[in-house]
């Protein structure tokens, strides 16, 4: 498994494609390919590193990147297996792998810094799966349970966690580009440059952002509102299918040639 990932990652670039690309598709440097949010879902994270890789090898790509845009945790059954997969491949491919943070890893991450009062929202949003999976009763974190009992579960899971995961976690950026490519997690201001972009808009998304078009020629690939299929328009690549619930994981595979493929579960 994953034979064409382990050959071909750190190869230099081939030589670029023939041709000038149309001005309004998506232009990666190299190949990209770039994956939505996976929830807890490790079993389905591995299905598509089988396809990704099978579509390298057929592809014939050459010094491909690898994206993933966020909301690793909660919901579905194995963020801890979604989490230790993550790390491994970025350590092993740093130079053709990125994670980006999601908003479910920030929560997260407010959940430990300040746990009675930033632990019901993100229980709410889905944490209590992730507790779950650490092995962590989430049953009697209630709204009016003490700040004591937030306290334990917060202690409990950053153990779990090892400092070195939460160290990675703090370190993820919020948004990878190459060409006119952008990966973010929930989307962008329409009005402001993509290199001028807040946290907020990047990781919780923006009013406008599937309404008003951009005055450049980014294109953006994104997650966080889950949709029935993956879409790609006006600038806009859409991969949250709702892996966690559907089983339908999202990648999107796309060429410097603005030419792109949709890899699913």
């Amino acid at each position: 498994m994953l034979r064409f990932l382990t050959s071909l990652f750190g190869r230099k670039p081939g030589s670029a494609a023939a041709g000038a690309a149309a001005p309004d598709l998506p232009r990666p440097e190299t190949t990209t390919y770039v994956v939505g949010d996976l929830h807890g879902r490790a079993d389905l994270l591995e299905l598509i590193l089988e396809l990704i890789d099978a579509h390298i090898g057929g592809s014939g790509a050459r010094d491909p990147q690898l994206v993933f845009i966020g909301d690793y945790i909660d919901h579905g059954p194995d963020s801890a297996g979604v989490l230790t997969r993550l790390r491994e491949l970025t350590r092993d491919f740093p130079e053709n792998v990125t994670c980006l943070m999601g908003d479910h890893e920030r929560m997260l991450l407010d959940f430990l810094a300040d746990p009675a009062q930033r632990g019901p929202r993100w229980l709410r949003a889905g944490g209590a799966e992730t507790l779950t999976g650490y092995r962590i009763d989430a049953d009697d974190l209630t709204a009016n349970a003490p700040p004591e009992a937030w306290d334990k579960a917060a202690a409990r899971l950053a153990a779990a966690l090892t400092q070195e995961t939460r160290d990675w976690l703090e370190g993820l950026p919020l948004s990878w580009s190459s060409g006119n490519l952008w990966a973010v997690h929930a989307g962008a201001d329409p009005s402001r440059p993509m290199d001028d972009q807040t946290a907020r808009v990047l990781l919780w998304g923006h009013p406008e952002f599937d309404s008003a078009p951009r005055g450049d020629e980014a294109w953006i690939a994104h997650g966080h509102v889950p949709r029935d299929t993956p879409e790609a328009r006006d600038g806009r690549i859409a991969l949250d299918t709702g892996a966690w619930s559907t089983g339908r994981l999202t990648a999107a595979a796309i060429k410097p040639d603005g030419t792109h493929a949709f890899l699913q579960t």
